[in-house]
């Protein structure tokens, strides 16, 4: 069975660092586009960051510069670095695969993505 778990989040203050971690099982990431989200009450869901089966990666303006997407296909884990945190980045995000051929590129939408992990939240408070 498909299953993706976020790990990671939590308080912090803003101009701090996070790193979350997305394991997967019951497939590799190689073979995937793998992306983040996040969504806030009352917002729609964003797609953030993007890396695709060749490595290439994509950011949303918001945290462009800030954020770093990357995985790791031995251990089968996606990461997102989180730099310079601000209030707004407060969200729950989310993890989320979808077999390359069946991926049209950037930017991301969630209807195209098929597995989708439980979600993380992060609070940015000072």
């Amino acid at each position: 069975e498909v299953q993706l778990v976020e790990s990671g989040g939590g308080l912090v203050q803003p101009g701090e660092s996070m790193r979350l971690s997305c394991s997967a099982s019951g497939f590799t990431f190689s073979a995937y586009a793998m992306s983040w989200f996040r969504q806030a009450p009352g917002k729609e869901r964003e797609g953030i960051a993007t890396i695709d089966s060749d490595g290439s990666t994509s950011y949303a303006d918001s945290v462009k510069g800030r954020f770093s997407i990357s995985q790791d296909n031995a251990k089968n884990t996606l990461y997102l670095q989180m730099n310079s945190l601000k209030p707004e980045d407060t969200s729950i995000y989310y993890c989320a695969g979808v077999y390359r051929r069946e991926y049209c590129g950037p930017p991301p939408r969630p209807a195209d993505f098929r597995y989708w992990g439980q979600g993380t939240q992060v609070t940015v408070s000072s």
